[in-house]
């Protein structure tokens, strides 16, 4: 909206912004020939702009609303002299050509009428309804004197907040600055820059996420030329040095449309020159330019198996550049945005990227959310009944609002302050792609690049999540900061989730001088900070760490009783018999066989011989230094000695209540190890006596089976070549 407007003889009215150009929407609809006594009927050409996109559209209410902003805002005038009127008809002309429905273009229309003349809120529920009335107070800006230096980040929060109901609020926005920097000559350059890295910062990045990119992309370029006038004057002087490079461009689409025809496929062939920023970038990827990367291809049919059909017949025909090739129809982008992306080579090597869609996906690709109509009918307006089903409980069903929008609305409720919300806005918007990961129920959750398994476990359980302790990625134990991938399956762990029963056990007694260090967990570690990328992650863990100053308590450093060394061959407790007379027998420590592994056995130092596991990387080492290995084979008796490994998630009693278990199969401890906890993880080792080698599977399952206990498995530890 352009609030400044220019009331003659009314101070309380804002001064008006400029205008250079109205440019290609409207141009002569706005002006005509009227003079600055007399306000040009352009009504009648967003009448027209409306029907072309919605044929039986009733357009009395566009006329009545347009009587009214006409009415409210004469004698106003922007600066370069226009009567204001102009900037609210430019505004719903962009909206119309885009093909935005009636009550879009009505509140369009009203957009500053409530902020810049003295009609209501309440004049325009009354005559115009509540729809329209809340689109109205959407983009209606907050005061300076009421807000001061907050007023431009808490406009944009109640923007965000009711685009979070209804985004057509921000459609209305986003049509709104268009318009506005179209007109931004007339600004004095610091101001210009200002409202130019506004835009950059925050509505281009929700033009990209809204799909609308007819926007986006025309923004890009006035921002582009605002804040790099050098370089955009670089650009727009390559641009017109190569005029004919739409040349090279008509040649290969002339081809396709060969091509196309004799395979039946009724296709239209377009040629899409590129915009400024678009340009730019290009040049700066590939350095030197071909007359075929000032431009792109454009495929349009009927139907999305045409899609395929013409990539099948393009990639026949002409020699495709396959690491260019992206299908966005199977995999839409989080914006809504569909299309086939490839790249082919002509006869003469010219390389051109060619986009296939159909005329459908094409207008949601131009115009994003503004296509989809009004989302909050049952069908939309100029859409179909596909199930006829109505809105569940009673709320209304919103197709449009995305991921990201839902999480934005999340955080920001807990971001009072409006630098620190206005710096988060900011960064969440600055990440330009999303990812979605599957959650442990099968349903899918929206993530930015980049995110990991702390931003996952913020997204799903808001404060909740202090309590995570660890995460299974794609069913493998992960830690907190492991970054997410697209496809992704991430089960958060909570401590509530692997807390053992409560009240004491005789085995905590007896547990002696062997402690646990498992301390209830207690919330969120700083370093998680360095692992958060979305905001909502990084305010909720900021504002824990704040109010709990002192930090989780340290983790006692657990007393350790005789502890084994893994390395250290250990007494041979099971009789491992080799045809070598007098040949002293040892397990080895690193992988502590027990009846009835494979094993074999190889002679060191002083002619003992070692036994390992065939499995064991010591054999491997062993062989590959040709040491001969030595038949093992085990005796009937009795009875052996084993090293396991248990990986748990620290907790109260988790000690106790492995060393209960262990006693309950008849297993004896040699010794245990404690090891102190690490992100919330904790090792425990522990030197066995079976009574029966064959009881040890059955032992490790109920080990297992031990709440907060993930993994038990017997000692893999690099052992020493001798």
């Amino acid at each position: 909206m352009s609030a400044e407007a220019v009331n003659p003889g009314a101070h309380s009215r804002r001064r008006g912004r400029g205008r250079i150009d109205l440019r290609r929407l409207g141009r002569a609809a706005l002006l005509g020939p009227a003079g600055r006594d007399r306000l040009p009927d352009a009504i009648g050409h967003v009448a027209d702009a409306h029907r072309a996109h919605h044929p039986d559209a009733d357009l009395a209410i566009l006329h009545k609303a347009y009587v009214l902003a006409e009415f409210s805002h004469r004698g106003q005038f922007r600066k370069s002299g226009e009567p204001y009127i102009t900037h609210p008809l430019a505004v719903t002309l962009i909206l119309a050509e885009l093909g935005a429905e009636t009550t879009t273009l009505t509140a369009s229309l009203l957009h500053d009428t409530v902020e810049d003349t003295e009609v209501t809120l309440d004049q325009v529920t009354d005559e115009f309804g509540a729809e329209v009335a809340y689109l109205v107070d959407g983009v209606t800006k907050l005061e300076k004197v009421d807000y001061g230096a907050a007023a431009e980040p808490e406009t944009f929060r109640k923007m965000l907040v009711a685009t979070g109901n209804d985004v057509r609020v921000m459609s209305i926005k986003l049509a709104d600055r268009l318009h506005n920097m179209r007109t931004l000559g007339v600004m004095r350059p610091e101001k210009q820059a200002r409202i130019a890295k506004v835009t950059r910062d925050v509505l281009i990045p929700l033009a990209e996420r809204l799909g609308v990119q007819a926007l986006k992309s025309e923004l890009e370029d006035l921002v582009f030329a605002i804040l790099h006038p050098e370089e955009y004057e670089r650009t727009r002087a390559l641009i017109a040095e190569n005029t004919d490079a739409g040349a090279a461009l008509a040649t290969m689409a002339e081809g396709f449309r060969t091509v196309l025809r004799e395979a039946g496929i009724a296709a239209e062939v377009l040629i899409r020159p590129r915009h400024f920023v678009s340009v730019h970038r290009v040049s700066r990827k590939r350095g030197a330019l071909r007359g075929t990367d000032f431009g792109r291809l454009l495929v349009l049919v009927g139907e999305d198996a045409d899609c395929y059909g013409v990539l099948g017949e393009l990639h026949t025909c002409f020699t495709p550049v396959i690491s260019e090739f992206k299908d966005f129809i199977a995999a839409p982008k989080f914006n809504l945005y569909q299309s086939l992306h490839t790249a082919v080579a002509g006869p003469e090597g010219a390389v051109a990227e060619v986009l296939i869609r159909t005329r459908q996906m094409h207008k949601v690709a131009e115009a994003g959310v503004i296509a989809l109509g009004n989302p909050y009918t049952p069908l939309g307006e100029g859409t179909e009944d596909t199930d006829g089903a109505e809105p569940a409980d009673g709320e209304r069903a919103d197709p449009t609002r995305p991921g990201w929008l839902s999480r934005l609305l999340e955080w920001q409720q807990s971001t009072p302050d409006s630098e620190a919300f206005w710096s988060s806005l900011r960064a969440e918007l600055a990440q330009d792609r999303e990812i979605s990961v599957f959650r442990a129920d099968g349903r899918m959750l929206g993530l930015p690049a980049g995110a990991s398994c702390v931003d996952a476990a913020y997204a799903l359980y808001g404060e909740l999540a202090h309590t995570c302790i660890g995460a299974r990625v794609n069913g493998r134990l992960a830690t907190l900061s492991t970054v997410l991938s697209d496809g992704d399956t991430v089960h958060l762990l909570l401590a509530h989730d692997v807390q053992g029963p409560p009240g004491g056990t005789a085995a905590e007694a007896g547990a002696g001088d062997v402690q646990g260090a498992q301390d209830a967990v207690s919330g969120p570690s700083p370093d998680w900070l360095d692992h958060a990328r979305t905001p909502a992650a990084r305010i909720a863990i900021s504002a824990w760490l704040a109010a709990h100053p002192e930090g989780s308590p340290p983790a006692a450093t657990p007393r350790r009783s005789a502890p084994v060394p893994p390395e250290t061959d250990l007494p041979a407790t099971v009789d491992a018999v080799v045809d070598l007379p007098d040949a002293v027998v040892r397990l080895a420590g690193c992988c502590t066989p027990v009846p009835p592994d494979a094993v074999t056995g190889f002679v060191v130092r002083g002619g003992v011989v070692t036994v390992h596991r065939e499995e064991c990387a010591a054999v491997t080492r062993m062989k590959t230094l040709e040491r001969p290995a030595i038949p093992v084979r085990w005796n009937e008796a009795a009875g052996c000695r084993v090293t396991l490994v248990a990986e748990s998630f620290g907790r109260p009693r988790l000690l106790a209540d492995l060393t209960e278990v262990i006693a309950g199969e008849g297993v004896a401890v040699v010794s245990a190890t404690v090891e102190p906890p690490s992100e919330q993880r904790v090792r425990h080792t522990y030197t066995l006596q079976l009574p029966d080698p064959a009881g040890l599977p059955a032992l490790m399952r109920a080990m297992r089976d031990v709440p907060g206990v993930y993994d038990v498995s017997r000692t893999q530890h690099p052992a020493a070549t001798n």
